[in-house]
């Protein structure tokens, strides 16, 4: 199992919701906030995105302004979305996470799907993020039926101007129900913690591979006034090696509220020669086999993060994960492969499914995606 790593890779998230839902609310929030977090937005105009109130840098193109905290915005049509996702993966833009607002780009699950389509090396899907306007919720069901659909789509909803509901939790109650276990959060004035959908760097720190403290630590930076209260997270570190049969079937059974983790995985003696890093955000599930490093110690460090979830079952259920038995079997490793690019693929994003191992889950059960063929996006089955 030689396989190599890829480039870091560059989330990029869908930022959905109905006109008036404060889904533009939530990126200027994320613009003005990011910490030491370079953001590339993309959206249909510079109209409502807050850019006077920044420092601009300068423009970069016609359709490209360049924000003073080293953030990009752009303003681009459908036909356009492809090349600026391209130009603000370069690494010379030195950009954290993109984030697209769907409205007038396409039907959110049409960009989902070209994410998961996508043979750009340097981008990975980082889910689907549906805003709703808690006090004008039913109106807009009303006149939007399709807001079902899009809602089983999301990996993360956000139920924003809830002070403004008189029956809040009925809302936030009514929109789990129409979800397919996406994590749902509260928020007032679009305001969410970042850290929700993306790593936050602290103010200052250089361009640079993420280390384990740097994805659960929120040192005292620009964010940290933020609504740490809208999630909870488990950090997870274990010196004994997980048994790859039972972390899938943790995966694969995993609660609802629960919308991404990150980290390492040590497989023990099913992969002596690489540790893997997990990506995995919604029903987006994606491991990268890299090399140990020398003689350093073997960890397995996860950090888990979602709404409403039980921070000490999820640690028991990965505790349950560990075996440090010295024999494996050939199959053992075949669920977490389903999930590694073949390594004679050039593109890190395309996938190929592995023959399903008879001891693992049946793929057709799990809740993730299977990363070959993304015909369906997230959640399509409850379309």
């Amino acid at each position: 199992m030689g396989h190599r790593r890829s480039p870091q890779q560059i989330p990029v998230v869908v930022l959905a919701g109905f006109l008036g839902s404060g889904k533009t609310t939530l990126l200027n929030h994320l613009l003005h906030r990011s910490g030491g977090s370079r953001i590339g937005a993309i959206v249909n105009d510079f109209g409502a995105v807050e850019i006077d109130a920044m420092a601009v840098a300068g423009a970069l193109g016609d359709s490209t302004v360049s924000l003073g905290n080293g953030c990009l915005c752009c303003a681009v049509d459908a036909s356009e979305l492809d090349a600026y996702l391209a130009r603000l993966a370069a690494p010379a833009t030195g950009i954290d996470v993109i984030v697209i607002e769907a409205s007038g780009l396409a039907e959110p699950q049409e960009l989902v799907r070209m994410l998961l389509a996508s043979e750009h090396p340097g981008i990975v899907y980082g889910g689907l993020v549906e805003v709703v306007d808690a006090a004008e919720f039913d109106a807009t069901r009303a006149r939007h039926p399709e807001i079902d659909r899009h809602l089983a789509l999301a990996d993360l909803v956000v139920v924003n101007k809830l002070d403004r509901a008189e029956d809040g939790a009925r809302v936030l109650g009514l929109v789990g129900s129409l979800t397919d276990g996406a994590a749902v959060v509260p928020a007032s004035y679009g305001r969410i913690d970042p850290e929700f959908l993306f790593d936050c760097r602290p103010v200052g720190e250089r361009i640079g591979q993420l280390t384990f403290d740097d994805l659960h630590e929120h040192g005292e930076d620009e964010h940290a006034g933020h609504l740490h209260t809208g999630y909870d997270s488990v950090s997870f570190v274990s010196e004994v090696p997980l048994d790859p049969r039972r972390l899938m079937r943790f995966l694969d059974s995993r609660p609802e509220g629960l919308y991404r983790i990150k980290g390492y995985v040590d497989f023990g003696a099913y992969d002596g020669l690489n540790r893997y890093a997990v990506h995995a955000v919604g029903r987006f599930l994606r491991f990268y086999p890299e090399p140990w490093a020398g003689a350093g110690e073997r960890l397995t460090q996860l950090v888990l993060i979602g709404s409403g979830i039980d921070t000490g079952a999820l640690g028991r259920e990965l505790r349950a994960c560990e075996s440090d038995a010295p024999h494996t079997d050939e199959h053992g490793m075949w669920g977490v492969l389903r999930y590694v690019a073949a390594p004679d693929e050039q593109d890190p994003g395309r996938w190929t499914a592995e023959e399903p191992d008879p001891g693992d889950p049946d793929p057709e059960d799990s809740p993730f995606l299977e990363p070959a063929g993304p015909s369906e996006p997230s959640g399509a089955s409850a379309q």
